[in-house]
């Protein structure tokens, strides 16, 4: 008999990084994501299904980083990046066993593990997979395995978008990129950054009252069914804050939201939103933090891969954790089988976690709950290397001891479980706070009139070509133009400026998606379009290729173009 329903979300993107540098910003950390993550989730969903399992994952892969999955260029670039790997490594196993260095027949065990690790992720990639992820990604959707769910295009920061025609364009483009590439429809999404706002009065620039709709109503007109949020958006009080940790530098001030008053609701449902037949989920704190805290949940316990200490000479990770104040030259060597005598018993230690919260609730309510967790895929593999294993260790021991626990995609739910109640939420976002304040600051604040000047300006542009001009060089420099304008409101750009992570090359690359658009912009309205120069951006900012310029076509804030509107019913309690 069940007891309830577990869904778990892994929520996967990477900025647009191709032809865009490589090292230490660049095309490498999308190759090292495929290495540690996207190809071991594969492997572990693959296996788990050989094995008569559905993992029944909800995998969020949002359309820039699919479209460089799918990308030619990064493809052979991710091969040439592994052979790299196999070649750095295969020298540490001539440098061991030596005399001089301390533990360094262990090492040479570990030189050799990495070895075989890398060969065997390059094999199932040429092999297995065909070079071809999203194929078999949408394959495994198509077993019953996983779903597959959308975002914005390039997820840009929803919130703060200034016009709806380019708040649609996002959801549009992202929508119709997914249904591209994976072959179906997608049902659900994640809004970037978890960021939120409902409906709002404003006044126009004439002095007239004017009506913004909430974000769900553009959700529904791209016929996107469901999104997650954060448990404090659902549950009120304080927000947990940032998941990452963020540091203050220069002069922001930074000053949190005061607590909310309780809802009295709980992520153990979801709900309806008030505005479009739109459902939501939040994310079940208590669950979410026992995987993703790095103090206190299960990534930082010492036996666990050392992410940040790396050998001088091929940069493989031969430490382990050891303890959170332990300095990185004082790191003991990893030890995977150690390692993976740990992730037994933290799965052990989850699906029993998981199977008492839901069994609680039903004994207290007499209703069958939703637990649902939501996490950044590349925290399992490459943050937390050992996290594929842990994942596929979850699904499969629910699925063989624990079958009172319902493992469900979160299209499977709301289909079995659609919401009862409606709910109102709040502004809100992941980031610390549980506000705007990472991707509107004093750091940033320069960015967004330069992004709204742009949203208003392909508007204008757009609005005289109603209809696809015959000329191909207009055409292509409005699709590219289109592009570029998805790319500069990418909500990476503020959130790297913000964090220090990588703040002179956020900065460049959005300054340099700017300048294109600028280019291409003035060159339509000179109308002298200079074929060479619209190539070369063509050959780098190649994302989005079906694109129609016609997305910006101008509508009527907090409307949607009459052939495309949809009638959306309330729902209140």
């Amino acid at each position: 008999m069940s007891i309830g329903s577990f869904v778990f979300m892994l929520h996967s993107h990477l900025p647009f990084y191709r032809k865009a540098g490589m090292w230490p910003f660049g095309e490498e950390n999308l190759y090292e994501c495929m290495a540690e993550t996207y190809i071991p989730l594969l492997n572990a969903i693959s296996e788990l299904y050989d094995e008569g399992i559905q993992a029944k994952l909800t995998v969020g892969i949002t359309p820039i980083l699919a479209e460089q999955l799918n990308d030619e260029h990064l493809k052979h670039g991710f091969v040439k990046y592994l052979d790299s790997r196999i070649e750095k490594v295969a020298k540490d196993l001539e440098r061991y066993p030596n005399p001089e260095v301390p533990h360094s027949q262990h090492l040479k065990y570990l030189a050799k593990y990495y070895f075989d690790w890398f060969t065997h992720i390059k094999d199932c990639y040429v092999n297995k997979y065909g070079m071809d992820l999203i194929g078999n990604f949408a394959k495994y959707q198509k077993l019953g395995c996983i779903e597959i769910t959308t975002s914005g295009a390039t997820h840009g920061f929803s919130p703060l978008l200034a016009t709806d025609s380019n708040l649609n364009a996002q959801f549009k483009v992202g929508s119709d990129t997914t249904k591209r590439l994976f072959g179906q429809k997608p049902r659900g999404c994640w809004l970037p950054e978890c960021a939120y706002r409902p409906a709002y009065k404003y006044i126009d620039k004439n002095g007239n009252e004017q009506w913004r709709s909430a974000i769900e109503v553009t959700l529904q007109n791209n016929d996107i069914e469901y999104f997650f949020t954060e448990s404090h958006v659902i549950e009120g009080g304080v927000s947990v804050g940032n998941r990452r940790v963020i540091g203050v530098y220069g002069n922001i001030e930074y000053i949190p939201l005061p607590a909310r008053a309780a809802t009295g609701c709980s992520t153990y449902e979801a709900y309806w939103l008030p505005d479009a037949q739109v459902a939501v989920m939040g994310r079940n704190d208590r669950a979410g933090y026992q995987v993703w805290s790095a103090a206190d949940g299960y990534p930082g316990d010492g036996c666990y891969r050392e992410f940040h200490r790396k050998d001088a000479n091929s940069g493989m990770q031969y430490w382990r954790v050891t303890s959170p104040t332990t300095d990185l030259g004082d790191k003991m060597l990893y030890d995977p089988v150690l390692a993976m005598s740990k992730v037994n018993e933290n799965s052990d230690h989850y699906t029993t976690l998981i199977y008492h919260m839901l069994n609680d609730y039903k004994n207290a309510t007499g209703e069958n709950g939703l637990v649902m967790v939501s996490f950044d895929t590349e925290l399992f593999g490459h943050w937390w290397f050992e996290g594929i294993e842990f994942i596929k260790q979850v699904v499969k021991k629910f699925a063989t001891y624990t079958p009172e626990v319902e493992r469900m995609t979160a299209a499977e739910y709301l289909d079995k479980y659609p919401p009862k109640k409606a709910i109102s939420i709040p502004e809100s976002s992941w980031g610390q706070g549980g506000h705007f304040w990472v991707w509107q600051n004093q750091q940033v604040e320069w960015i967004w009139p330069i992004i709204h000047g742009c949203e208003h300006r392909i508007c204008d542009i757009v609005s005289k070509y109603e209809k696809q001009p015959q000329d191909k060089l207009l055409l292509r420099a409005l699709n590219q133009l289109a592009r570029e304008n998805l790319l500069l409101q990418s909500s990476d750009w503020p959130f790297l400026i913000t964090t220090w992570q990588a703040r002179d090359y956020a900065k460049d690359r959005f300054k340099g998606h700017v300048a294109r658009f600028e280019t291409i912009a003035d060159m339509i309205e000179s109308g002298h379009i200079d074929d060479g120069k619209l190539k070369e951006i063509e050959a780098i900012d190649n994302c989005f290729s079906e694109i129609d310029y016609r997305i910006y076509l101008p509508i009527e804030e907090g409307k949607i173009p009459q052939q495309e509107a949809k009638l959306a019913p309330l729902y209140a309690e």
